[in-house]
């Protein structure tokens, strides 16, 4: 059986993520899509605008066979930490034997090449230069870049699904090849086009209750509930007020002296919005600054994030996802979870990964309208659904 691995975060699964699944198995034939998706708090420092589960029934219905999830420490990571551990699940997994992902480009082999620059020793001196003059990072990697092999060969760098597809590459075993989807429709976080609208925008009218305007764009009808972080907003804020600079510096990316700007705004932003706004400078983009709030908020430091997947936890199968976890037993190279008692006879580190993600989850609870109560990460199965 052919194995195709996605790491996408599904937030929520849109017509863009079906027709995604459907031209890998059209270019691949009838594959099992295996998907590492995000937990409960994704990349933009946010909370996911529905639950785990409820987002990978929807997947399953849209043409996954198997969910696995990124755990939080990697899922609200920058793109190379981010791809890192994405790869690193559906490696784990033993069976995948090619990652399919979105691109604007549509091509591996400028992505393959950026990916081997930014491996190499010529791109680090190059980047170092660029750092010196104090500007942002993203802005200092695609110069040493454009520097090495030119204005065209950078380009797929500004680009958000290419930019993370080379950093996918750079993790990518080399038993794994690789497979880019053209994106169409909508750009990343732009207004709907031939029928598909970005997950940005969708997010946006169901949140604000304009649940029509969102099914337009999704395979199916809405059902889930919609958690928001105005809800935990004064909780992020009352961890940022009483956080002390040795806790800040201990979180991820919390270096060239953004942790002290981060508790300074804290203690002066009245919402997080304007946290955001009077933490963010030239040298520190938005996307860092709410990453670094969410990591404070989640309690987590830079020394949660594992080197490689302890365990591997099941969110959701159907018929087909099911022969592929019988495929992974005795290939898998971390513990598969398809119960959430079975984290109790886990090894000590990988247990106490779970008991995070367990406080991610009820801290997730916080984000909607009538809070969870604690221990749903104890107590939830994953997802069964029918073949489609």
């Amino acid at each position: 059986m052919n194995i195709v691995g996605i790491i996408a975060e599904y937030n929520p699964f849109h017509l863009g993520h079906a027709r995604q699944i459907a031209e890998t198995r059209r270019a691949l034939g009838d594959c099992a899509v295996v998907c590492a998706m995000s937990g409960h708090w994704v990349q933009r420092g946010e909370c996911a605008l529905t639950d785990k589960w409820t987002r990978a029934g929807m997947a399953l219905r849209g043409g996954a066979d198997l969910v696995l999830e990124l755990p939080t420490p990697w899922a609200t990571s920058s793109a190379e930490s981010f791809a890192r551990g994405g790869v690193g699940i559906l490696a784990a997994a033993g069976v995948v034997d090619t990652l399919s992902f979105g691109s604007e480009g549509g091509d591996t082999a400028p992505l393959y090449r950026a990916a081997a620059c930014l491996d190499s020793e010529e791109y680090r001196t190059a980047l170092r230069r660029f750092l010196d003059k104090g500007l942002p990072f993203a802005a200092c990697r695609q110069a040493a870049v454009e520097e090495l092999l030119g204005r065209e060969a950078a380009l797929c760098l500004s680009r958000p699904n290419d930019n993370l597809a080379v950093e996918y590459l750079r993790a990518l075993p080399e038993r794994m090849g690789a497979l880019a989807v053209r994106r169409v429709g909508a750009e990343h976080d732009g207004a709907p086009v031939g029928g598909y609208a970005s997950a940005s925008a969708i997010r946006g009218w169901l949140r604000c209750g304009k649940i029509q305007w969102a099914e337009a764009y999704l395979p199916e009808p809405w059902q889930g509930d919609v958690a928001s972080m105005e809800w935990c907003e004064r909780a992020v804020l009352s961890r940022l007020r009483t956080m002390c600079p040795e806790e800040a510096e201990r979180l991820p990316d919390s270096g060239e002296g953004v942790a002290a700007r981060l508790i300074s705004a804290g203690r002066a932003a009245r919402s997080l919005e304007e946290l955001y706004a009077l933490a963010k400078t030239k040298r520190y983009a938005h996307a860092r600054i709410r990453r670094l709030a969410l990591w404070a908020y989640l309690g987590l430091a830079a020394e949660d994030r594992p080197e490689r997947a302890p365990y591997l936890r099941v969110l959701g199968f159907n018929e087909r996802g099911r022969a592929v976890l019988r495929e992974m037993e005795g290939r898998a190279q971390a513990p598969i979870l398809t119960k959430p008692a079975h984290a109790r006879d886990l090894e000590p580190a990988a247990r106490r990964l779970f008991e995070l993600e367990a406080r991610c989850t009820d801290l997730y609870g916080l984000c909607f309208a009538e809070p969870w109560p604690c221990g749903r990460e104890w107590t939830t199965n994953p997802v069964r659904c029918e073949a489609q």
